[in-house]
């Protein structure tokens, strides 16, 4: 069962807009006139597909190609997933390096790399024309979901198109001594779904890139100087859209294998807790010299996400972000216990 969303900030603390050391200067070239936002060049909506999705994997890094390699195999694989677009940000790396990614789907769904023109991150939710189906899922190169999570996460979606559906969420919150939103993770409530795994519709994918006019520039202008912080961006569109917060699924085999918790030394994990706040079910598994490289490996990573939230909420006008509760999780089926040789064993493995 799904619980209600609730507003996450009242209207004591809209003096936070207006915090003059709160203001920094953000320069963009990700504006409203992108080649991909013409209107005419947006396919019509009652022609996208709704029985698939297309996949949408952000690379950058060359020492993740061989992981990379073997995430789009697995999703080319899936009988849901219409297409592949790997959007490769590091115009550095040569394009002989890409080609094994060319030759992951054979049988499968098409792989496509679309080299990007400059590493900006809001180019991971440009419309583009390749995309044919009413959802997208939005990844990162270093997360492995198997297929009866993604299919679950993708009938969720289905049944609440309007939402976020992901297996990493995260939260914003107040903090009442210094005056200023932070970046956090909540035991029990959550905000913000992260671009590690997200399915949404794909008309938000225009209304970030294309829509917003002034305000949604400078907002992603705030990403371009960050370069950090479009899913929190996305969270925020979505969530002035539909006034509803994300939803969080129970993935049985998530593997983040980016985070920086997997490693220590020579690559053995971290103590602590596993998924960093995610859905139930995520594995954290070893890999040397793959956290090293993502973006939450920096020390400041919380606070430069708490600037962002502080930043989005001045220059949108608005802190339309919303806390959801619990998280979808496939059937579990009846847990009564019956009496079986002597034992008690659940009813259903009679």
């Amino acid at each position: 069962m799904i619980r209600r969303t609730v507003p996450a900030a009242t209207t004591a603390f809209w003096f936070l807009v207006a915090v003059a050391a709160a203001r920094l200067s953000y320069t963009s070239d990700s504006g409203d006139d992108h080649l991909l936002c013409a209107p005419n060049d947006l396919p019509d909506p009652q022609t996208l597909r709704s029985d698939q999705l297309t996949v949408l994997i952000n690379g950058y890094s060359e020492a993740r190609l061989p992981l990379l390699r073997s995430i789009v195999e697995t999703y080319s694989s899936l009988p849901f997933v219409a297409a592949v677009l790997v959007l490769w940000g590091n115009p550095s790396v040569p394009s002989r390096s890409l080609e094994v990614l060319h030759s992951a789907g054979a049988g499968g769904a098409p792989i496509s790399v679309l080299r990007q023109p400059t590493s900006s991150l809001n180019a991971r939710f440009l419309p583009r024309p390749e995309i044919r189906t009413r959802a997208v899922a939005v990844c990162d190169d270093d997360v492995e979901i198997d297929q009866a999570s993604l299919r679950l996460a993708f009938h969720v979606w289905g049944t609440h198109h309007d939402r976020i559906v992901g297996f990493f969420a995260r939260s914003h919150d107040l903090d009442l001594s210094q005056r200023s939103w932070m970046y956090t993770v909540h035991p029990d409530r959550y905000s913000i779904m992260l671009t590690k795994f997200m399915i949404l519709g794909t008309e938000y994918l225009y209304r970030y890139s294309c829509g917003g006019g002034k305000r949604m520039r400078a907002a992603r202008a705030v990403v371009d100087s960050e370069r950090n912080c479009e899913d929190i961006l996305m969270n925020f569109v979505v969530a002035m859209e539909t006034g509803s917060g994300p939803l969080l699924v129970g993935g049985r085999r998530v593997r983040d294998l980016g985070d920086v918790r997997n490693e220590e030394g020579s690559g053995k994990r971290k103590k602590g807790r596993r998924g960093g706040g995610g859905a139930a079910g995520v594995k954290n598994k070893p890999l040397t010299g793959i956290g090293a490289v993502g973006l939450s490996a920096k020390g400041d990573h919380r606070k430069r996400r708490g600037d962002c939230i502080r930043e989005f909420h001045r220059t949108l006008g608005v802190m339309p972000l919303r806390y959801s509760y619990g998280k979808v999780v496939k059937g579990v089926g009846e847990q009564a216990l019956c009496k079986k040789a002597g034992k008690l064993v659940l009813c259903d493995a009679q």
